[in-house]
């Protein structure tokens, strides 16, 4: 009977070995993690889960979707309200708004991560409602008025949300936490198919620009308010937090994930590029302009669909793969847009580039969480992804619109938005090959290990 009770000893068999990596798959410990807990049991829905998951579809509608709907405005004032600016001065102020959205990301990542999420989405909703009701009162040819409220403080306030309402969705969610993630993104592709017809219709119709602008803006204040009263965390943040200078440090060391970043950059040099300039490419080229309002629409509704529908595909491809197939296609999709003469083209491109774009957005999260052997560090990845790819959607979309000249000759500037995006594939071609002689390795040693114990 006593040697019941004896403790035993020896090496493992293979189901002390299995047991225990079950064990640490569904509770990763790190030097700076709590005990499990009955919080780590996710209730993956319930009234608070879903109306945080609104909450968050709607922060998505307003921000990143309003960014994106920038075409509108590019082409509303290279045409009628700042005549006395170029296209890539124009771009400016998208690619501003832009680059802010992702790259602020590393403040308010760090600040959600000690417990400011409340604050974080109140200081930015009243951000984006001030900046945008600030815009109704620029003046036509004042360039820093527009600059400063829809470059500056529109960024600003949508990157202080865009990773805290992404974020606070995994406290209630861990099966079906990617099913819900694509549900919120694609709160970002309805944004910029709704905003486009909305603001083509109210700038170029009997209000004008300032109140036009104003019922936008009142429209994205109410939505930012539901959306602030849905959203509630449930987790307490980490009791030490991570610490994202040490995160940096191991980020440098990680091969594929570095590829990762040099490929976003690239990528996010051209892919920009029919988003802000498909509705002026379609205008010049002589199309109707009710035609030319919807291109936008056209794009981003496909967007949408992608965004909805990558999740599924990657299930059955992997995200590596899938991101590469949707790099090249938006790249060899670029190139295409040398080609836009009538309405059935610009119809076939917009479709099927707002389809892959939709795709590659769906799956850039989930590449990043799969580039991340440590997921207590993801938030911290995340942030310094956004903010070092997003010098690409800095000056990306200004470059092109400096090709483009005055003389809007559109050959040019899609040529270069088509090489640069495929030479952002290739970085993600070498990310994968690197990924795989790195999960060969581990493999390897894995089955060492178990040989070594018998």
């Amino acid at each position: 009977m006593a040697s019941k009770s004896e403790p035993q000893t020896g090496a493992p068999c293979h189901e002390d070995v299995r047991d225990s990596k079950t064990l640490v798959e569904t509770y990763p410990v790190t030097k700076d993690s709590d005990p499990p807990s009955l919080s780590d049991q996710f209730p993956e829905g319930g009234l608070a889960a879903w109306t945080t998951v609104l909450g968050s579809f709607l922060v998505q509608f307003c921000g990143y979707g309003y960014a994106t709907s920038f075409g509108v405005y590019q082409d509303f004032y290279t045409q009628y309200y700042l005549t006395n600016q170029t296209s890539s001065a124009i771009s400016w102020i998208g690619s501003f708004n832009m680059f802010l959205l992702t790259a602020v990301g590393i403040v308010s990542g760090s600040l959600y991560d000690r417990g400011y999420f409340y604050h974080l989405m109140i200081a930015g909703s009243l951000l984006q409602s001030f900046s945008l009701f600030m815009l109704s009162l620029s003046k036509p040819d004042q360039y820093y008025q527009i600059f400063l409220a829809q470059g500056l403080g529109s960024g600003i306030a949508a990157g202080l949300m865009f990773v805290p309402s992404t974020a606070v969705v995994a406290h209630y969610f861990r099966r079906k936490r990617t099913l819900v993630l694509t549900f919120v993104a694609s709160g970002s592709s309805l944004g910029a198919t709704i905003h486009p017809i909305m603001l083509n219709n109210l700038l170029n119709g009997p209000l004008g620009f300032s109140n036009g602008v104003r019922a936008s803006a009142g429209l994205v204040s109410v939505l930012l308010l539901i959306a602030c009263l849905c959203m509630r965390t449930r987790l307490d943040p980490p009791t030490i937090p991570v610490n994202y200078i040490v995160a940096a440090r191991k980020c440098i060391r990680d091969v594929p994930f570095v590829l990762m970043i040099a490929g976003a950059f690239l990528f996010q040099l051209g892919f920009y590029y029919p988003m802000f300039f498909l509705q002026l490419d379609s205008i010049k080229h002589g199309l109707s302009t009710t035609f030319s309002f919807y291109s936008l629409v056209i794009l981003n509704a496909a967007n949408c669909v992608g965004r909805v529908t990558s999740g599924f595909i990657a299930a059955f491809t992997g995200v590596p793969n899938l991101t590469i197939a949707a790099t090249i296609a938006c790249g060899v999709l670029n190139l295409g847009f040398i080609g836009l003469s009538n309405l059935a083209s610009a119809t076939v491109l917009g479709v099927i580039y707002g389809y892959f774009a939709g795709i590659f957005i769906g799956s850039w999260v989930s590449l990043m969480a799969d580039l991340t052997p440590d997921l207590s560090e993801l938030g911290a990845r995340m942030g310094i992804c956004f903010c070092l790819s997003g010098f690409g959607i800095l000056i990306g979309t200004p470059i092109s619109g400096a090709l483009l000249t005055s003389n809007y000759i559109w050959w040019i500037p899609a040529l270069f938005s088509g090489v640069i995006a495929l030479a952002g594939s290739m970085m993600y071609i070498l990310m994968r090959l690197m990924l795989l002689k790195r999960r060969s390795k581990e493999r390897s040693a894995q089955l060492e290990v178990l040989e070594s114990h018998p």
